[in-house]
Formats: structure tokens, sequence, C-alpha cells
């Protein structure tokens, strides 16, 4: 019998900033209907007509600004992760990685995990907050090929920490030291979504966007609502900073395609905030928890471009999690609560 296995999912990264596999990447990434969620064949057209002939060689460009020797910065550094969560649990669980998109892939792991004989799988996926094109795709995959590579094995999966007090204390913890000097204002800027994910993953399909206050409160919805669990992480951290409401707002990144995506668009506000009278600015990304193409090309290269171009002063991206101790410290505990319990405990933790 083989030791109890803990899986770490994230995102995942081209192997290199090439073309070549840039465009692999993507044709991965965006053929998942999970993600640009269209019947198969007009994904295919879109795909092969609009995007794939034109877009990787942007997007390579944009990752040659990120790039480090060592590879991919969400790579590298989800292996850091990685390797500092094994040090902390010994050898009573293996830690293993996996990305939903490129490599290491999640069917080599899984494949490894059923080589090394593993007892039970905890999946982590690394996204505090749910969403179908995030923690709900790499949810499916990985719980699908464990099935079929270790029939039998109980697998639990860690649900969205978006509200769990140590992710809180943690991402607060990291957050203080960029805010200790003096700013007009702190931005939380959350990857987007189109807004009919949102009712996509509304299990009453009667209760996202049915209102302008649809967020606020309790609801069962809430437990798949991506845009409640955001402004959720944004009231609680807000708290444990002790920031007032004049000093920080809510926008959205990443948006792709003509459909609308949860607003306000980030973009807009970096390009809006001086005319305010916002001329010191700090943006911090809580949908990512490793550092990646969105938060350092995106936000701290273009959005300091857009931000300066219209009058801004000074401006910061407040790093992600990363290898932080408090967030190495918030997986290690999990993991230990998940050992210490027997087999499928955690589906229904810590909800609404």
């Amino acid at each position: 019998m083989g030791s109890p296995a803990v899986l770490l999912l994230n995102l995942g990264s081209p192997d290199s900033p090439s073309v070549a596999d840039v465009r692999r990447y993507l044709a991965e990434f965006l053929w998942d209907e999970r993600v640009l969620d269209t019947p198969a064949p007009l994904r295919w057209l879109v795909l092969n007509l609009f995007i794939l002939p034109f877009r990787p060689k942007n997007s390579a460009e944009a990752y040659e600004k990120v790039w480090t020797k060592e590879g991919s910065p969400l790579v590298v550094t989800s292996r850091q992760v990685q390797k500092k969560v094994q040090a902390e649990v010994g050898e009573v669980a293996n830690v293993a990685l996996a990305m939903r998109y490129g490599n290491p892939s999640v069917a080599s792991v899984v494949a490894q995990l059923r080589q090394a004989g593993a007892s039970r799988v905890l999946i982590v996926p690394l996204y505090p907050h749910y969403a179908m094109s995030s923690y709900e795709t790499v949810t499916v995959i990985a719980e699908q090929l464990i099935a079929q590579e270790l029939p039998g094995v109980p697998v639990d999966t860690l649900p969205p920490f978006y509200q769990h007090p140590a992710y809180i204390a943690a991402l607060a913890e990291s957050m203080r030291p960029h805010l200790a000097e003096k700013f007009d204002k702190l931005l939380f800027s959350y990857h987007g979504i189109p807004y009919h994910h949102l009712q996509k993953s509304d299990p009453s399909h009667a209760h996202c966007l049915s209102r302008p206050d649809c967020c606020d409160g309790c609801h069962p919805a809430h437990q798949t609502c991506y845009r409640h669990q955001c402004l959720r992480t944004t009231e609680l951290v807000v708290a444990q900073l002790g920031l007032r409401r004049e000093q920080y707002e809510i926008s959205f990144q990443s948006r792709l395609g003509r459909k609308p995506w949860l607003t306000p668009y980030t973009d807009f506000r970096l390009r809006d905030l001086p005319g305010e009278g916002v001329k010191n600015l700090r943006v911090v990304c809580p949908a990512f928890v490793s550092d990646c193409l969105e938060t350092l090309e995106e936000i701290a290269m273009r959005g300091r471009e857009i931000f300066i171009e219209a009058g801004g002063v000074a401006y910061a991206q407040i790093p992600c999690l990363n290898e932080h101790p408090a967030w190495i410290a918030f997986l290690r505990d999990e993991i230990r609560g998940w050992l210490a319990q027997p087999p499928s405990h955690l589906r229904d933790k810590w909800k609404m």
C-alpha cells in the first residue's frame, strides 16, 4: 500500500515563449469548453480563424518579457511551493504538482501517482475562488483521470478557500508591507469572466444577476459564484488591513472576446483613476496565488504604462502569495487536517 498523495493544480504555461509553444498552449487552453464555452464547431472556427493565426505572436512577446532563466514564473513558483509544502508535511504524504494546460500535465502526474500506489488523494486547486474556467475545469479533469487511473482510491477536493480565515490572514500579511507607505488607493484587480459564466454556474439558474445586490448576504448560489467570492475576499482582507471604504476598489482584468465580462474593467480604471485624483496607486491580484503573465506583464508592466500615461505618479503591483510562509503554512495545515480525517470529508467544508 502506498502513501496518501496531494495533487497541487495550477493553470499552466507554455513550455517556452516561442510562438510555436505559445500557439500549442493557447490551442489547448481555449479548446476547453469551460473556457471558451461555445459549441465545438463554432469554437473550432473561432480558434483557427480568429485567434490562433494572430494571438500567439503577441502572447509570445508578452511571455518573453516575464520569462526567467528557470522558465515560466508561474511554473517555477509552483514548483517551489510544492517543494516547501513537501518539506512541511514530510514523508506522510507525497505532494505532486500538475498544470491544467501544458506541462507537467494532469494525465502524466496522475499516472505517476498510480505507479506510486497512492492510497488516497487530496486535490488542491490553487484557485481561491470558484469559476467554471479555473476551479471547475481543473477539478473535473483531475477527478476524471484519478477515477480512471486509480479506481476505488478515495479522493477529496479542497473547496474554494476565498474566505478561509487562514488564507485571508496570509493574504493580508503578504500585502501589509507594501501598504506601509502612503498611497491614494488600493485596487483589487481580479481575473475577469464573462457574465454568462456566472449564470451557468448558478445551480438555481435564477439568482445570479437577477438583481443588483445578488452578491450580498447569503445564498446557496454563492458557493459557485465567482463575483460574490471576489467581493467577499476583498471585504475580509480590507477589514484585516483596517482600510476605509474610500481607500480601495475592485476591478476585473484579462477580458477576451466581445461578450460582456465582469465590470469595471481594470484597464479602464487605470486610465481613469489619475483624473479622479488618484496619483499613487497599489494593485493586488488575489485571484492568483502565483505571479504569472497576467500579473507581471498585464498589471505590473502594461498597467503601469496606462496609469502613468494618464497622469499617475507612483504605481506598484503587490506580489501574489507566491512562496510566502503564511501561504505555505495554510497549505500544510489543510493537508494535515485532511490526513487526520477519514476519506471524503472535505467536500462540504466552509459552505455558506
